[in-house]
């Protein structure tokens, strides 16, 4: 069947109210817009959140909060993810925790957490760490490098 072919559907399109076009149309001469004044005129009114005059509701309440553009989001990894996801002695890095779909986006890098357990020596490269998780790592028998420390806080 083709869409062309399809039946017409009874009363399936209304047909749009023909404004001002006559008396006997129940919308003729003033098109439903009541006599003179704004409203009747075209372009005649405000925009929203006009309240005739008075101090709109969004200017009268206090302004709140504070966006700081120049934070950095990272992308948290935490150890015991590691654990359950790699062999011992793998390398593990921002490119293989992508491909593993462990971290959809690495926004302004990944950073390891000391969440878990970590048994296995494993090789890891990322951009920050906690110094938890790095004393995990190395109790493991692992090594890690890092473009950066951090504090030992979860962001």
């Amino acid at each position: 069947m083709k869409l062309n072919e399809l039946p017409q559907v009874p009363a399936g399109r209304q047909e749009p109210k023909r404004k001002g076009q006559g008396i006997g149309s129940g919308n003729g001469k003033t098109a439903g817009r009541g006599t003179k004044g704004q409203h009747a005129r075209s372009g005649g009114f405000h925009r929203v959140g006009f309240e005739g005059g008075q101090m709109p509701l969004q200017m009268r309440l206090p302004k709140r909060g504070f966006k700081n553009h120049f934070k950095k989001v990272f992308a948290l990894i935490s150890v015991g993810q590691l654990e359950a996801k790699f062999a011992a002695g793998s390398e593990v890095t921002v490119d293989t925790l992508l491909a593993a779909g462990m971290v959809n986006k690495t926004l302004d890098g990944v950073k390891l957490l000391a969440d878990g357990e970590l048994t296995k020596a494993l090789n890891i490269q990322v951009d920050r760490a906690s110094k938890a998780a790095i004393a995990k790592v190395e109790a493991a028998g692992g090594k890690i490098t890092l473009s950066q420390v951090a504090e030992d806080s979860a962001a």
